[in-house]
Formats: structure tokens, C-alpha cells, sequence
């Protein structure tokens, strides 16, 4: 696997891993890149490691202090291994092991192309610097939800309905202990209310 070391003035030196079939690898101050480079001197997407038949190149991407290769300001660079090019004030160094030189000759004599593949093969090193895990919320975690919010929604109706009758139920044993009449006979027959104060009249 080709190896890329970051080292910015002052810094532990920070080095990278990726395929030979890798397309793409962005290098910038931003932290969206591939490689981020925590340096002032460094625009926010400075350059681009980009594949070719047969080996790499370094783009610079228009940044602000450019790209150098020894002490030649230089807008594309063709790398090999033990190459080193300078982002800012950022030392760029590239390197490939024996099988991998012979791997892109190869490649580059017989005019074989180069598989592209997906642009998450390129960890740091250090697992201190990998970048915290995200989570996404997609359509269909929106979707799921629905049902256990309508479920719930259901229980709590149920639970009025219930608690209704069995306030209606209570009141109907104690008026029927009370009176003796059916509550239900009461409330179709409205004149129970009013035929009590006559018959108390009557009674006087």
C-alpha cells in the first residue's frame, strides 16, 4: 500500500495508507479532506493526489502559498517513491514498496487500466486521529418510527375510553344504591329531577 507522511514544522510527522487503486486523495487545511492538515500555511483544499496509468501525480488545487518541488514553485508534480514536495510550509512525502513500483510499471508498459474504487480506504495511522463517528438519520428511521408513535397515541385513547366507563359504571351502582332507579332510566327520563321537589310539596 503506497504510503503519504505529513510532517507540519514543529509536529510529529503523520503518516497515511491507501490502495493502488484509489482515484482521489484531497489534502487541505478543511476538514472534509481526505488528509487534513492542521497548518496556517495550508489553503483549505490545498491539493490533490490523483492516480494515473502508471503512478501518481500532485495537483495544486489554486491555493495561497502553492506547491513546491525543491525550490521550484510547481502547479502538477509527478510523484515516485522517495519523492518529497512542499504544500505551504508542509513537508509532502510519498513512498511505494518494490512490489508496488513493479506493479505500476507494469501497468504503464502494457497500457492496463486501473480500477477505481470507493474513497474510504485512506485511514490515518494513528487511530487518535481518525475523525468521530457520525450518526444518520435516514428516511427510513423516520418511517419506523411512525408506527410506535401511532401505537402509543392508540394506548393512551384506550386508556381514556376505559377510564371513562369505569367512572360512568361507578356512578350508575351508587345512584341505583342511592335511589334505586337505573341511572340510565334517569338520564332518558329527565323528568326524575323535577318530579322530586312536587312530590315534597305534596308531602308538606
Amino acid at each position: 500500500m503506497p504510503r503519504v507522511t505529513i510532517t507540519v514544522p514543529e509536529k510529529n510527522a503523520q503518516p497515511y495508507r491507501f490502495k493502488l487503486e484509489r482515484e482521489v486523495v484531497t489534502l487541505g487545511r478543511g476538514s472534509d479532506n481526505d488528509i487534513a492538515i492542521d497548518c496556517g500555511s495550508v489553503s483549505v483544499r490545498h491539493a490533490e493526489m490523483r492516480r494515473l496509468k502508471g503512478g501518481y501525480e500532485l495537483v495544486d488545487l489554486g491555493s495561497t502559498n502553492g506547491m513546491k518541488y525543491g525550490s521550484e514553485r510547481r502547479d502538477r508534480v509527478k510523484l515516485r517513491d522517495g519523492i518529497t514536495v512542499t504544500l505551504g510550509d508542509v513537508a509532502f512525502d510519498f513512498s511505494l514498496s518494490e512490489e508496488e513500483q513493479k506493479a505500476l510499471k507494469a501497468e504503464a508498459a502494457d497500457g492496463g487500466a486501473h480500477n477505481p474504487m470507493s474513497a474510504d480506504d485512506l485511514p490515518p495511522m494513528s487511530a487518535d486521529d481518525l475523525p468521530p463517528v457520525r450518526r444518520e438519520f435516514t428516511a427510513e428511521s423516520s418511517e419506523d418510527e411512525e408506527p410506535a408513535a401511532t401505537s402509543n397515541a392508540g394506548l393512551v385513547v384506550l386508556a381514556l375510553i376505559l377510564a371513562v366507563a369505569s367512572a360512568f359504571a361507578g356512578m350508575a351502582i351508587r345512584f341505583q344504591q342511592d335511589t334505586g332507579d337505573s341511572l340510565v332510566d334517569a338520564i332518558r327520563n329527565k323528568g326524575v329531577t323535577q318530579s322530586a321537589p312536587a312530590e315534597k310539596a305534596d308531602a308538606e
